[in-house]
Formats: C-alpha cells, structure tokens, sequence
C-alpha cells in the first residue's frame, strides 16, 4: 500500500514556500507502507496542512493525492481502517477523564482490550491518572495520552503530527519505544512531522517540506 502525491500544492501557502517544498509541486511523492517518514519545517509553513490533506480532512490544495492498494476510496473507512492520527491540538475531551477519552474511542473500534490500554498507561506513566479529569493533566500528559488514543484502531500508517512538542527527553524515549513497538507489530508507515530534521525514532527518510 502507498500514499502517492502528485504535483500537490496547497491553496493558500506562500508560492517561495511552495518552490522550495521537497514535497509540494514535485511529479511524484510517495509514502510505502512500514516505511517511516520525517516531515520538517518550521512554523506555519504546512505540516499539518499536508496532515489534513492526506487524511481527507481538507480539500484546500491542487494535484491529486491517491491511496493506491485501496479497492475503496470512501474516507470514513480509510480513517477507520488505515490511518491514524495524532493531532498536533490533540482533540480530547476536557471534561472527560483520561480513562474516558480512551473508551470514547475504543468503543467504537473495539480494537484493544483493557488490559491493553491499562498497559499503554503503564507503558507511558499515566496510571495513576487514569481516573483524572482530562483538563487537569499537564500538556505533557495529554499528549501521551492522545498518542494511546491513537493506538486503538487498525492503521496502516500513523501520522504524527509534532507529537513530542511538550515533552522532556524521557518521556520522549518512552513514547519512542511504543511507537516503535507498535509499527513492528502492524508493519505500519509512519508519517511524522517537525520543527526539527531529526527525531529519535528510526527514520528511512527525511522530506524539507
């Protein structure tokens, strides 16, 4: 399975920015399956744009981005299926608890058991905050646990959008070890964005955008 982009360009992004995209207006683009991509740029200069894009979210762009491998083209199942999504504002529930917001979603995937996200938890240090109202946990703490949230479906690739922004180094290397641990075990893509050209996942390659 590939994500194929060609000759993309978003509407509304400066045309200096675009020229000097290694992604935006080239012929061919593509992301494969169990690859691991890094997307970097600085602010405002539309890593997420291109996110929202690849994910059916916005149509704001010319070129043509197609799923190929895929019989159906229909984006609900895409999304419930093939793609995951971390979200760089993160999208929680504030007045749901953290338990909660992982049931929001597993519930309607039935994907992982209790057991499992009780060892996401574990994994990233947030048992005992299980049971805590989302909007009191830390920036920190909400980011890992909208990347647990991102773990309860089937994907075939994960997109990352800025996901260790409010992080420190350890909780980095934690995060880095699930992640790393679920796309082996899905053979996964991973499309990863930052400010930085470097990330302390393993990357096959890295794309200026």
């Amino acid at each position: 399975m590939k994500i194929i982009l060609k000759n993309t360009k978003p509407n509304y992004v400066a045309e200096a920015d675009v020229l000097a995209s290694a992604v935006y207006l080239e012929p061919l683009v593509q992301f494969e399956k169990g690859k691991r991509y890094l997307i970097s740029a600085g602010s405002g200069k539309g890593k997420s744009s291109l996110f929202h894009f690849i994910y059916g979210s916005s149509n704001q762009y010319s070129g043509e981005i197609i799923w190929e491998g895929l019989e159906s083209k229909n984006w609900d199942q895409i999304r419930q299926q093939h793609l995951s999504y971390l979200f760089q504002d993160l999208k929680l529930f504030d007045e749901l608890s953290a338990w909660e917001n992982l049931q929001v979603k597993n519930q309607l995937t039935q994907y992982c058991s209790e057991s499992k996200l009780d060892f996401y938890l574990e994994s990233l240090g947030l048992s005992a905050h299980k049971h805590q109202i989302c909007k009191k946990l830390s920036l920190g703490q909400k980011q890992r646990l909208a990347l647990i949230r991102a773990l309860c479906q089937p994907f075939d690739f994960l997109f990352l959008d800025e996901p260790f922004s409010h992080l420190d180094q350890a909780n980095i290397e934690q995060l880095s070890r699930l992640i790393e641990a679920e796309l082996s075990e899905r053979n996964a893509g991973l499309i990863i964005s930052s400010l930085e050209p470097h990330s302390s996942l393993s990357i096959d390659q890295h794309l200026n955008l």
